[in-house]
């Protein structure tokens, strides 16, 4: 392990892991210095740490936090990060409003202290520009590579102590307006712009033209394929397993699902069906349960409670073993696949996976395990321990979003959902079955009809930052105005603006029931 000490974007010292110093010329940017130093040492830990927190670096922990080489963690003992709020007028997703009390996914990475292998440095070298600004490269790097595989966190255990301080954001506007050309498309430096002059009644015109002619960094020309993952967690019991499905009208289907468990090479300890019927004296219709063997407990439980949150609620109170894996009713999957997904678990060191579910003949999206924003509520597999007193927001029944909130739960707690692209399932997208009836919502009768729907509004205002909903507002508002048959913006406008009125009052209201 290497260990750089920074002031003023200048490196003051380089020492071992036994506080033995390293020779080096500390006369370049540290940017430049963690590559140097990662291709003389290509088998260690680089650590960075601002000389301020020398005393607080729990150098004993970084180890076990860093627990395989596709890693890179960071930790900013601020109020704000970097950029200021204003990312998220251009960001929707959870890496924006990171939770600086546990471990949390996020490509928003600090100069203050941090970890990364050297072997990932390594494969990037020359291919992102070494800033003069330590924050900007690696939050560049982060934002580059986390599609590629690298696992990015925010990381309080890298300090003994933790006291997050009030502080402003160090980013100037030119730096932010920069990095949002740099890192997403142009229209979106066209939006902040729009969003601060709407919100905050800014006019940056400095920063937005000089962004202008920044250029683009891509990350088609990084490999980090290459580099070799083994966590050194030791992920106990990971072969007992209990699975959920909740089951509507798919008798066949379901059938089909239990065979595919029964000819698994490593089976499951229990399946728990929550079968579902609303019709008041109906009866289940799945005798097959009774009348044949199965390699594995099975416990059916019969109600007449509709709806796949209440479901997977019932189901996660009779949990018994280890693991759990949430399944749908109309999923079909290979013979080795409890067993592959248990290895690539063991693999990662993570407590929480969802898996790629694709449609017959679709082609997968994406083949590198990565940090996944959002959850599979019928394609993933969490460890018992963190779904202890965990259920499933019954304010999402019948509408979006349920799987995304149970997610951000679990990352809440500490726990990041990884994406694996193997192995698959397969989803048949039953034609029968399901909800079929669409329910009548409590806002149905309303004159002026929510936009959007009332439970996205609800993920937003629980989830995201004030400038990330005011952000989506704009996108909103833009991407619905073309649909529209009066063209006048002004009336547009004012029913907009009703309507996403409506979507918060019943958001609120879903909050206050559930």
């Amino acid at each position: 392990m290497i260990v750089i000490y920074h002031l003023g974007n200048k490196i003051t010292d380089v020492v071992s892991m036994d506080n033995q110093k390293i020779k080096f010329d500390c006369t370049g940017t540290i940017s430049a210095g963690l590559i140097q130093l990662a291709a003389v040492f290509p088998d260690e830990k680089i650590v960075w740490c601002h000389s301020n927190y020398k005393e607080h670096l729990a150098l004993e922990k970084i180890n076990t936090l860093h627990h395989h080489n596709k890693m890179m963690l960071s930790f900013r003992p601020e109020s704000n990060n970097f950029f200021d709020n204003s990312i998220g007028y251009v960001e929707e997703s959870l890496f924006i409003n990171v939770n600086k009390m546990v471990s949390y996914p996020t490509w928003q990475m600090s100069s203050y202290v941090g970890v990364i292998h050297a072997s990932v440095l390594n494969a990037i070298g020359d291919k992102i520009i070494c800033e003069p600004y330590f924050d900007y490269y690696l939050s560049s790097l982060a934002k580059l590579c986390m599609p590629l595989g690298l696992l990015c966190y925010s990381e309080p255990q890298l300090l003994k102590s933790v006291e997050i301080m009030d502080s402003t954001a160090t980013a100037s506007s030119v730096t932010l307006f920069r990095f949002v050309k740099q890192h997403y498309k142009t229209r979106w430096v066209f939006l902040l712009a729009l969003n601060l002059l709407l919100y905050e009644r800014k006019i940056l015109f400095y920063p937005f033209i000089s962004a202008l002619f920044s250029k683009r960094r891509f990350n088609n020309k990084i490999n980090i394929n290459d580099i070799v993952v083994q966590s050194s967690r030791v992920i106990a019991d990971k072969g007992t397993i209990d699975v959920i499905i909740p089951t509507i009208g798919r008798k066949k289907y379901l059938y089909d699902v239990l065979k595919d468990f029964s000819k698994q090479s490593l089976l499951p300890q229990k399946i728990i069906i929550v079968e579902q019927n609303p019709e008041p004296f109906s009866k289940s219709e799945l005798d097959y349960i009774e009348t044949e063997q199965w390699p594995f407990e099975i416990q059916h439980i019969f109600t007449h409670q509709a709806g796949a949150c209440s479901a997977r609620n019932v189901a996660l109170k009779q949990i018994k073993n280890k693991w759990v894996f949430f399944a749908d009713d109309d999923i079909r999957i290979g013979g080795d696949f409890i067993e592959k997904t248990s290895e690539n678990i063991e693999k990662f060191g993570v407590k929480a996976v969802s898996l790629s579910c694709l449609q017959e003949k679709e082609v997968p999206t994406f083949n590198t395990v990565f940090q996944w924003g959002s959850f599979g509520s019928g394609c993933s597999f969490v460890a018992s321990d963190i779904l202890k007193n965990r259920s499933f927001n019954l304010g999402y029944e019948f509408g979006y979003g349920e799987d995304s909130d149970f997610g951000m739960l679990l990352r809440n707690q500490g726990y990041d959902v990884l994406f694996l692209p193997e192995p698959s399932i397969l989803h048949l997208k039953a034609p029968v079955g399901g909800f079929r009836t669409k329910p009548i919502l409590k806002w149905h009768d309303e004159l002026i009809q929510p936009k959007p729907s009332p439970t996205v509004m609800l993920y937003l205002i629980t989830h995201n930052t004030k400038q990330q909903i005011l952000g989506y507002k704009t996108v909103l508002f833009f991407k619905y105005y073309k649909h529209q048959k009066s063209r006048d913006p002004f009336q547009y406008f004012a029913v907009f603006n009703k309507q996403w009125n409506q979507s918060v009052y019943w958001a609120n209201q879903l909050k206050i029931d559930s």
